[in-house]
């Protein structure tokens, strides 16, 4: 796995794991939700500083983002559909 295809694994896998949008995400961290999107969709190479933004809004070192999954690990699922209460 390359690093953009890392950072798009794990940024959703800590996305969702933490019951965030990615406009929650997104405005948390400063940055456009459709940017997040991309960034997920490895269309698109953060920057350090954006990866700093990410990662503080969601709670994280910036080294959990280049963590290499087990072998056997499945995608993260996406979150249900529509608004989530508070968001």
């Amino acid at each position: 796995m390359n690093a953009r295809e890392l950072v798009a694994w794990n940024m959703r896998r800590l996305r969702v794991a933490a019951g965030l949008s990615q406009e929650h995400l997104a405005n948390a961290a400063g940055v456009d939700r459709t940017y997040v999107s991309r960034l997920e969709r490895k269309m698109e190479n953060p920057s350090i500083g954006v990866l700093e933004k990410v990662s503080e809004a969601l709670g994280v070192h910036i080294s959990e983002m280049f963590i290499e999954p087990d072998p056997d690990d499945k995608a993260p699922k996406p979150l249900k559909a529509g608004r989530r209460p508070g968001t």
